[in-house]
């Protein structure tokens, strides 16, 4: 019995996962934090599958990188709120209409600063989770009436550190919170045909696990600290 559950379980994995869109040419999918790493893949295999993909990125040499690929990217814009165009809603319905948008993936993201509990402060908190969980939830308030027109759906980047916090910093409870928001939006959209899903990659080499960008600021937090604070901790400690 256990070998029939087991085999009827791995079958029917095989016949979800073998589930195709008849077409993807009038998909729209909006993907921000596409500079590097996760975003600016995503963005260059949709657009090579047939996607009309919209991208966001940060810096003009990100944008760039995607304008000179081949495909459909289009790059929406840069900036504002280190993720996103202001008046987001008002450059993508022009895009999207009259389907709507088929595809929401929350990728940007940021890590530092990140370390002990202790060496933080309230602004450090504040910049991390501006993009990471504010960032998110504002970009997804937008765009719900596009992607309940279209039936769509959201995916939002998280991480494993938002089921088990390792570190000090905003990092982890901003992973904690797109979780929490993930799951209150899947419900609230069920009823509207927009699925919600969440991604939790590991420790994968992108710009945000970079060791030298965490390591300097990590550094340039224990030297601001307090002689007193310091010494707690041993002036050896890194």
């Amino acid at each position: 019995y256990v070998a029939l559950v087991a085999l009827a379980w791995a079958l029917g994995w095989l016949v979800r996962d073998r589930r195709t869109l008849p077409t993807v040419t009038d998909k729209h999918v909006f993907i921000t934090g596409c500079d590097s790493g996760f975003g600016n893949l995503l963005a260059r295999r949709l657009a090579r599958r047939g996607y009309r993909v919209l991208a966001a990125c940060l810096t003009p040499q990100g944008a760039e990188s995607l304008r000179g690929d081949s495909g459909s990217c289009q790059v929406t814009g840069t900036g504002t709120r280190q993720v996103l165009p202001a008046h987001l809603e008002d450059i993508l319905v022009p895009l999207c209409a009259p389907p709507g948008l088929f595809g929401l993936v929350n990728n940007a993201g940021v890590a530092n600063p990140m370390g002990p509990t202790e060496w933080m402060d309230m602004e450090d908190f504040r910049q991390v989770l501006a993009v990471n969980a504010f960032g998110v939830i504002e970009v997804t308030l937008q765009l719900l009436p596009l992607l309940k027109r279209a039936r769509g759906r959201v995916v939002n980047t998280s991480s494993v550190l938002g089921r088990l916090s390792a570190n000090g910093g905003g990092y982890c409870p901003s992973k904690f919170c797109v979780e929490a928001f993930s799951d209150s939006l899947r419900r609230d959209m069920r009823h509207f045909g927009v699925k919600v899903s969440i991604v939790e990659p590991g420790f994968f080499k992108t710009n945000v696990t970079n060791l030298e960008s965490l390591e300097a600021s990590l550094r340039q937090r224990w030297e601001r600290l307090e002689p007193e604070t310091r010494r707690s901790y041993g002036e050896h400690f890194l």
